[in-house]
């Protein structure tokens, strides 16, 4: 026989009083952590930065944002007291150096060293980020763009190209950086206007573009001038156009704008890429003014003014609202622009972009 078991159930009474006393303690310590939590933030940005920064750069080695971008970190490391690690991190038309920056820390020890590209994301269907995920440090310069040849293609003008492309449809082959680069941008605008087609073939970048282009891999690309002015000085590449209303005199070589056998690129031009550096937006306060003024002051230096100016580039040194209202108006002219060449896969009026 199993042994009887006796025990005895206590009902549990709500104490309202007391139950209120250990709300009240929580309460209080909730808002010990918290208010710790800050001051120690704050102090930590009070004596930013205290150990090396690291800069992840968009796009490949030797184009034009890695040239910019590796130009602007030694003229600043000296004012931040810190070195700045340079990281080139290419792929998805820059959205995976993006991704990785906004992933990071908020503490303004990851910086994103930038092109114009996450201002077409959106549009593309490449990213959900944008600028407008960032705080813009500094927009550096603004670059333009050339449309260069290998030098034993026969053309000798842009007219030239097209010409022989609408003979040969698909069988040139143009250097590209994927949806949303440089040469997309500026390829989606040609065949718009001139009705060409070629074959466009990828690369993490202007760098790795302009080696095909040399090694003979590609036939054209269009590409940042700050990557292709010391090979057109050198006479290693042709340049057939530029993409502006003005003509562009280059040690002597004159580039003819696009414009001169095609006006109907009037209505898009001047256009062209830039580049700067952003950090997270809720990077504490008193950090993201340090980094303003270190790159203001950077910018300002007479090495980083030299290399602008020795890379036709345009000086800009802009940040904060100046900054992003040059961000918006630019996204603005050219995601329209793409929509209207139906090169876009979501409407920019579906963003909330306004038409220019």
């Amino acid at each position: 026989m199993c042994e009887e078991v006796k025990f005895t159930v206590r009902p549990i009474f709500y104490d309202e009083e007391r139950v209120k006393e250990m709300l009240k303690k929580l309460s209080v310590s909730f808002l010990v952590v918290l208010v710790s939590c800050v001051f120690t933030m704050t102090v930590n940005a009070a004596g930013y930065p205290e150990r090396s920064l690291q800069g992840i750069i968009m796009w490949g080695a030797g184009g034009g944002t890695d040239g910019v971008s590796r130009a602007i970190a030694p003229n600043v490391e000296p004012i931040l007291g810190q070195q700045i690690v340079m990281v080139n991190k290419p792929g998805g038309t820059g959205a995976i150096a993006t991704q990785f920056v906004h992933s990071s820390n908020s503490d303004g020890y990851t910086l994103l060293f930038g092109a114009e590209n996450p201002q077409l994301y959106g549009v593309l269907e490449l990213s959900k980020l944008s600028y407008d995920d960032f705080y813009p440090v500094n927009i550096l310069a603004r670059g333009q763009v050339v449309i260069v040849a290998n030098n034993d293609m026969p053309w000798k003008s842009l007219k030239e190209l097209v010409d022989d492309a609408q003979k040969r449809p698909g069988k040139i082959k143009m250097g590209s950086t994927g949806p949303g680069g440089v040469p997309y941008v500026v390829g989606k605008l040609m065949q718009t206007v001139t009705g060409f087609d070629v074959a466009p073939v990828p690369f993490d970048g202007d760098g790795p573009g302009i080696t095909a282009l040399l090694g003979g891999h590609v036939d054209f690309i269009p590409v940042n001038l700050s990557a292709a002015s010391e090979h057109i000085r050198a006479g290693r590449v042709k340049a057939l156009a530029v993409v502006d209303s003005k003509e562009l005199n280059i040690s002597g070589t004159v580039v003819p704008p696009i414009t001169k056998d095609y006006p109907g690129f009037g209505k898009y031009v001047p256009w062209g890429p830039f580049f700067g550096v952003w950090c997270k937006k809720d990077v504490p306060q008193e950090a993201i003014q340090k980094l303003v003024d270190a790159f203001k002051k950077g910018a300002d230096s007479e090495r980083f003014k030299e290399f602008i100016a020795s890379k036709e580039a345009i000086q800009m040194n802009i940040s904060g609202d100046e900054a992003t209202a040059f961000l918006k108006k630019w996204q603005s002219v050219t995601t329209w622009l793409l929509h209207d060449a139906g090169a876009t896969k979501v409407s920019p009026a579906d963003l909330g972009i306004p038409k220019p």
